[in-house]
């Protein structure tokens, strides 16, 4: 493909190399164990974390949690309503492959030991939709799951903090030859070259999809790609630690304080007291 660069109008102002807008609001659901509202421009995603006390069968008994995910897109979260995907039946293939992306890449992040006979469901719901629905789902979702566990761990549900990597997602393309960073949905639409980077805040690589959609593109503008989505994700990694402060204090806190004990176990007589 031939290299070329020109000047980019972009929403919102921004330049090539800028992200969106990105705003979490950490805590938006009431009776989630954890949830997270990401709103990246006009995309916006809303993700509930469930725990519960099981693992899939093919888990049992390995001392190993797991963690799953599940996406869906509101019928008008696009300019034109679409049809709920239970109402057609079946899942589409681009729900069924996105929500698999989520719940591998959140796999890379946890340490999956110490989620002993545990699951973590991700609930991805896209409320609109502006170009980079999964990888705002991602971001959101890691959210989502650190809220979770944190509170979890402060239970003394879980033994052991469980996060090993920050983990975000973002977008990158070419659009009119230029390399550019969160695509929103025309850039998308119309891009020469797009690509989706899943990274962690020490700079990892989780998974990269990458796709030439009008021919082939160079070694030189896929790294260039890579440098604009490395300092993408950075930046998530540093938003979604501002808006995880609160929980991540507390579980400072609590490892600060060492291994936990556990109580003695009391006569019964002291636990009914005098007759």
């Amino acid at each position: 493909m031939p290299e070329k660069s020109h000047s980019t109008e972009r929403a919102h102002g921004r330049s090539a190399s800028a992200l969106r807008p990105v705003k979490i609001t950490l805590g938006a659901m009431k009776f989630a164990d954890g949830s997270a509202l990401i709103e990246t421009g006009d995309t916006q995603v809303l993700v509930a974390a469930t725990l519960e006390n099981r693992v899939p069968p093919f888990l049992e008994g390995s001392g190993r949690g797991w963690i799953t995910a599940e996406y869906a897109m509101l019928p008008r979260a696009t300019s034109r309503r679409s049809a709920r995907e239970v109402k057609r039946g079946r899942q589409s293939g681009r729900s069924s492959e996105i929500q698999r992306l989520i719940g591998r890449s959140l796999r890379a992040a946890f340490d999956l030991r110490a989620l002993t006979g545990t699951t973590l469901i991700l609930d991805c719901d896209v409320l609109q939709a502006d170009g980079g629905t999964r990888t705002a789902s991602i971001t959101g979702a890691f959210v989502a799951a650190v809220q979770a566990f944190g509170d979890a761990f402060l239970r003394g549900d879980l033994k052991r903090w469980p996060v090993v990597e920050n983990l975000a997602a973002t977008s990158v393309g070419i659009f009119g030859g230029t390399p550019l960073l969160d695509l929103d949905a025309s850039e998308d639409q119309n891009a020469e070259v797009d690509m989706n980077v899943v990274g962690t805040g020490s700079g990892g690589l989780v998974e990269v999809q990458a796709t030439g959609e009008q021919g082939a593109f160079s070694r030189r503008q896929f790294d260039e790609l890579m440098d604009l989505a490395t300092a993408g994700v950075s930046q998530l990694v540093a938003l979604q630690q501002t808006a995880l402060a609160p929980v991540l204090e507390q579980v400072d806190a609590l490892e600060r304080r060492g291994p936990r004990r556990e109580a003695a176990p009391q006569d019964e007589k002291e636990l009914w007291g005098k007759p």
